[in-house]
């Protein structure tokens, strides 16, 4: 793991007079599964967003892979890029939100097919081979022609899970993969995202499963108020958390 997949250099963000992120400084090797934990409101969601741009950030600097994510540097100043430019860059990055966001008219195999052939201008046949084997890979197989309505809030969250790998992405964010899910549903997610952990898929989860953060992240941050308050190997975290405030919010959850 030496390699940096997501470099954060004092990020920050506003949203009118609130700030939302407070100078986030923290990186990601290629490889790591870092799992993000922390109160509703400390800025958890809005960082993972700014990864891939989906929110701009204010001030500070963000890479991956060694890209600036939605900017171009040129003497010395960043300048943003085109929408077309960040959505060619945003490519190499899925993302699994906490709602599938699945496209109801389509059938679960026309989700996960549209973004290569319609964003990388993959050829059909092929991205509806790789289709056919990542909704395997997530045990949907017998779900191609299924649509959203039909299938199962976890059937749903899998299916989105395809439809990010099938654009080949270097890196993987899970934004509370399961918070919307029944709780018996929880475990089939959950089971595919440790499956592309063992794979070595770069991932940054927010997520509330602390037993996943135990047992599958490779560091754990823990966040509140828009800063990064404690960080380190999760079981050492979670089971001597250094500062007060982790403390307290861990004895509220544990």
């Amino acid at each position: 793991m030496n390699q940096v997949m997501v470099d954060a250099q004092g990020v920050r963000k506003r949203f009118g007079r609130q700030e939302v992120l407070r100078g986030i400084t923290l990186q990601v090797r290629a490889g790591e599964v870092m799992c993000i934990i922390g109160p509703s409101g400390s800025g958890k969601s809005t960082f993972l967003r700014c990864i891939n741009h989906l929110e701009k950030v204010d001030a500070g600097r963000l890479t991956i892979d060694g890209q600036l994510v939605g900017y171009r540097e040129q003497g010395g100043k960043l300048y943003e890029l085109r929408d077309r430019e960040v959505c060619q860059r945003r490519a190499d990055v899925g993302m699994v939100f906490q709602h599938f966001n699945l496209f109801p008219h389509m059938t679960a195999l026309e989700n996960v097919t549209i973004g290569p052939t319609r964003v990388k201008g993959e050829d059909k046949a092929t991205a509806v081979e790789r289709a056919k084997q990542l909704l395997g890979r997530v045990g949907l197989a017998e779900k191609l022609d299924a649509y959203p309505r039909q299938l199962s809030g976890g059937q749903q969250q899998r299916v989105a899970i395809a439809r990010a790998l099938c654009m080949r992405p270097k890196l993987m964010l899970f934004d509370e993969p399961t918070s919307a899910l029944d709780p018996e549903l929880v475990s089939d997610v959950l089971d595919v995202m440790r499956s592309l952990a063992d794979d070595g898929m770069t991932m940054v989860v927010v997520t509330h499963e602390i037993g996943f953060a135990r047992e599958v992240g490779d560091s754990l941050v823990f966040m509140d108020e828009g800063l990064v308050v404690e960080a380190g190997p999760p079981k050492e975290v979670l089971a001597s958390p250094r500062q007060e405030r982790t403390q307290v919010f861990l004895s509220r959850i544990l």
